[in-house]
């Protein structure tokens, strides 16, 4: 697929910003890395269902936390494309999903932390999806980035093997996951009332 051009209009009295790919680009650096770790995201919450805490599971894990941030650079460095605003929230949340859902078949994580996690997952993403047919756009915040991190964290520590015996710790982690699971979805239902409001308004004038 050929690459496509894209310009950013920028601050005054600065240059315009020149994007390597379009936003209806598919072929892309950050779409590769994207669909790779969705694939890896299968065997790997697989193994973690049947061995749990290993170096092979934490290292694996580890991999695919790192390039949460790779694709994220990439998109931003190349311009963010429509399939990557729709593959890269798809892969971390059957990422994060998967993993706390397999670490509760193995006794690890409480189940009621495990369905939290995954109802405000799929609602949020619900929600965002109703809201961008309606032209809001609702980007991930602070909490947002905070609440991946300790999503991130709370697996790792039960995988790593170092870290596997420390069960306090884990389930301090977890729920501080959990914390900041709710409370960063609210925060995107608020940022989504506040952004409907306006449009209300703006269309009234």
């Amino acid at each position: 697929m050929s690459k496509q051009t894209a310009h950013v209009s920028s601050d005054a009295g600065k240059p315009e910003r020149t994007f390597r790919f379009g936003e209806g680009a598919i072929l892309t650096p950050a779409n590769v890395v994207t669909v790779s770790r969705l694939l890896l995201a299968i065997p790997t919450v697989v193994l973690i269902a049947d061995e749990g805490s290993s170096w092979l599971t934490v290292s694996l894990w580890f991999l695919l936390a790192c390039t949460d941030r790779l694709d994220g650079w990439l998109a931003r460095r190349d311009g963010t494309t429509r399939s990557g605003a729709f593959l890269d929230p798809l892969a971390d949340k059957f990422l994060v999903i998967g993993g706390f859902a397999a670490l509760g078949v193995r006794g690890d994580f409480s189940w009621i932390a495990v369905t939290i996690v995954a109802v405000r997952e799929v609602g949020i993403s619900m929600y965002r999806s109703y809201a961008a047919r309606r032209g809001i756009s609702l980007p991930a915040q602070n909490w947002g980035k905070g609440k991946a991190f300790f999503q991130f964290l709370a697996v790792g520590a039960v995988l790593l093997p170092w870290t596997y015996s420390l069960a306090t710790a884990h389930d301090a982690i977890l729920w501080i996951a959990v914390a900041l699971t709710l409370v960063s979805g609210l925060q995107i239902l608020r940022a989504g009332w506040r952004e409907q409001r306006r449009l209300k308004a703006d269309r009234a004038v």
